[in-house]
């Protein structure tokens, strides 16, 4: 039998290309971990609504996890999940970081806690070459967040495409690994159908002093059904 896994899943291109590969290889993953905000409406860091993420993972073929937390209790929340997970049967979790060392620690650090293992199968790859290996494979996914910092609020809800990579300023990384913006995937291999939506509205947010009032765009997407 294959093995079982569940994946850390944020519902963007990095979480989708870990995916890929390891159902690719083999793997058998079951489950999405997606952890959502105190509300349990929305992602916590993406902003995609519960119900996006939902018709997402049917998609996909698996099955969401969403509990909220708050960042207090992120990690506690994150790792009681996994060990219910690891009781079903899960051995291992796939992460999709690239070379961030302090995210792969904690990673490992909440699985061994678990019992699972860590797999980052994007581990080590280069940024921009992965960034147009997710286009080449057809996969289609629209901006839904970005940090004002380093982009304007006018790059938040495109396309994410080989335009939106070439509009980038200097310095922003084509992947966004360093948090310039976040993806949300509605289509390309391993999708039974696309996940159709539009952007309803932005809006801003800024983040509580102790997080060094970031500001931060947001794309609220719409779930759009047939008839």
């Amino acid at each position: 039998m294959p093995e079982l896994a569940l994946a850390s899943w944020s519902g963007g291109k990095d979480s989708m290309l870990a995916l890929l590969a390891a159902r690719a290889a083999g793997v058998e993953v079951r489950w999405l971990l997606a952890m959502l905000d105190e509300t349990g409406a929305k992602l916590r860091s993406h902003g995609v609504s519960l119900a996006l993420m939902r018709a997402q993972a049917r998609a996909l073929g698996a099955e969401l996890v969403a509990p909220p937390a708050s960042w207090d209790d992120y990690e506690a929340v994150f790792t009681a999940r996994l060990r219910e997970l690891a009781a079903l049967g899960a051995k291992s979790v796939v992460f999709g970081d690239i070379d961030l060392q302090a995210h792969r620690d904690w990673e490992e650090r909440v699985c061994l806690q678990a019992g699972l293992q860590a797999m980052l199968p994007l581990w080590g790859r280069q940024r921009p070459g992965l960034a147009h290996e997710f286009i080449a494979l057809g996969y289609k996914a629209r901006v839904v967040c970005v940090d004002n910092r380093f982009l304007p609020g006018t790059f938040c809800g495109r396309l994410f495409d080989a335009d939106f990579i070439a509009d980038l300023p200097h310095g922003v990384d084509a992947c966004g690994e360093n948090g310039e913006f976040h993806t949300f995937v509605f289509d390309g291999p391993g999708f039974v159908q696309p996940v159709a939506h539009h952007v309803r509205a932005f809006s801003a947010y800024t983040t509580p002093q102790r997080f060094g009032a970031v500001r931060y765009t947001f794309a609220q997407l719409e779930p759009e059904h047939a008839g």
